[in-house]
C-alpha cells in the first residue's frame, strides 16, 4: 500500500510539471527555437549568378548558409573552376555565413548513378568533393539527389562522404521531399547534420490537368510531421523549405514566374496566394502572409527554413527575406 502512494503522487507530480510547462497561468506558451542553437536561414543560389551584382541583391546578415546550387562534375568525376566562388565565400564568411557546393539538384545528370556505384567511382567522387571543399574553403556539401538516384549505392555514398568530411569539421546536409521518402535508409539519414524539405511542387508545368497551389500551408505541415514524428528527425536537424516562385496553369501566365516579378506585374498580389488574369490563367505561389505562417510554424516546429532561390525575391518592403528575418527577430525578443 505504501509503495502504491508513493507511486501515485510520482504520476501526479508528473502530470502537473508537465502541463505547468506547457502553460502560464493557463495559457499555451508558444513554442521557440531551441535555446542555444541558432535557427538557421538557409538560402539556394544558382552557380550562374556568382556574380558581385547579384550576389548584392540580397542581405547576408539574414542568412545563416548559402548553398551553390549545383556544383556538379564531368561524367568521369571531375570538377571544373567556378568563377566568382573565392570572393563569394570571403564575402559570405566576412558575414558568418556558412558556404556549401549543393551537388545534383532537380535535373541532377544521369551518370551520378555510375559515380556513385562502386567503390573505385565513389571515392573518386568524395576526393573530388574534398578537393573542392578545400580548393574553395566551402563549409561543406549539401546533397540533391532524388528520385531514382536514391538508390542501394545511395547509403554508402553519403556515409563514405560523411566520414571524410566531418573530420574536417566539414557539413554534410541533404534536399528532401517527402514524395520519395521511404527510398531513404534511416542510416543514410543519419549521416546529415540537416535536412532541408522541399515544402513544393505538389503539382507544376508537368502536371497541367492539375492546376493549383504547390506549395499550401498543409503541405509544410504535413511535412514537417513525416520527418520529424514518422522518421524520427529532430526538430534541430529539420528546416522548412519555403518557395520564392510560381507556377501559372491556364492562358494568359507563364508555367513558372518568380515572387518578384509577379508583385512587380500585379500590384498588391504579395498579400495573396494567387493570382488570375484576364485570360483566365491563374498564377500559384506563396505571398508573405503564408510565407509568414510557415515561418512561424518553424520556429515551433523545426530548425530553420530553406530557401528556393535568393535571387527570385523582391527587395525593400515586400521582401520576403526581409519579412523572414523580421519574424525570427520578433521570436527572439
Amino acid at each position: 500500500m505504501k509503495r502504491y502512494t508513493q507511486y501515485s503522487i510520482l504520476i501526479i507530480l508528473f502530470i502537473l510539471s508537465f502541463a505547468a510547462s506547457q502553460t502560464v497561468w493557463g495559457k499555451p506558451i508558444a513554442k521557440t527555437p531551441i535555446p542555444g542553437i541558432p535557427f538557421k536561414v538557409i538560402g539556394y543560389l544558382r552557380t550562374n549568378d556568382i556574380t558581385s551584382d547579384r550576389v548584392a541583391r540580397f542581405d547576408l546578415n539574414k542568412i545563416t548558409h548559402l548553398n551553390i546550387a549545383f556544383i556538379n562534375p564531368d561524367s568521369n568525376g571531375n570538377f571544373s573552376m567556378i568563377n566568382g566562388l573565392t570572393a563569394l565565400v570571403i564575402r559570405a564568411h566576412a558575414k558568418h555565413v556558412k558556404v556549401l557546393a549543393s551537388i545534383g539538384g532537380g535535373l541532377a545528370p544521369e551518370y551520378y548513378s555510375s559515380l556513385i556505384a562502386d567503390d573505385i567511382s565513389r571515392r573518386k567522387l568524395v576526393d573530388g568533393l574534398m578537393a573542392l571543399c578545400e580548393q574553395y574553403q566551402l563549409d561543406g556539401v549539401d546533397v540533391d539527389l532524388e528520385g531514382h538516384f536514391i538508390d542501394i549505392n545511395y547509403e554508402p555514398f553519403v556515409t563514405e562522404l560523411k566520414a571524410a568530411l566531418k573530420p574536417k569539421l566539414k557539413l554534410l546536409t541533404t534536399a528532401v521531399a517527402t514524395v520519395y521518402g521511404t527510398q531513404y535508409t534511416d542510416k543514410a539519414l543519419a549521416q546529415f547534420d540537416f535536412i532541408n524539405i522541399m515544402s513544393y511542387d505538389k503539382t507544376g508545368p508537368w502536371k497541367p490537368e492539375q492546376p493549383g497551389q504547390h506549395a499550401p500551408y498543409e503541405m509544410a505541415v504535413e511535412d514537417l510531421d513525416y520527418w520529424g514524428s514518422t522518421r524520427g528527425i529532430s526538430k534541430e536537424r529539420m528546416n522548412l523549405g519555403l518557395p520564392f516562385y510560381a507556377y501559372g496553369f491556364g492562358s494568359g501566365v507563364p508555367s513558372d514566374m518568380s515572387y518578384s516579378d509577379i508583385i512587380k506585374s500585379y500590384p498588391g498580389s504579395e498579400k495573396n496566394d494567387e493570382m488570375t488574369v484576364a485570360a483566365g490563367g491563374t498564377i500559384y505561389y506563396n505571398g508573405s502572409p503564408t510565407i509568414k505562417a510557415k515561418t512561424n510554424l518553424a520556429l515551433q516546429k523545426a530548425g530553420g527554413v530553406m530557401i528556393w532561390q535568393l535571387l527570385q525575391d523582391d527587395t525593400g518592403s515586400k521582401s520576403l527575406l526581409n519579412m523572414i528575418n523580421k519574424e525570427i527577430k520578433a521570436v527572439k525578443k
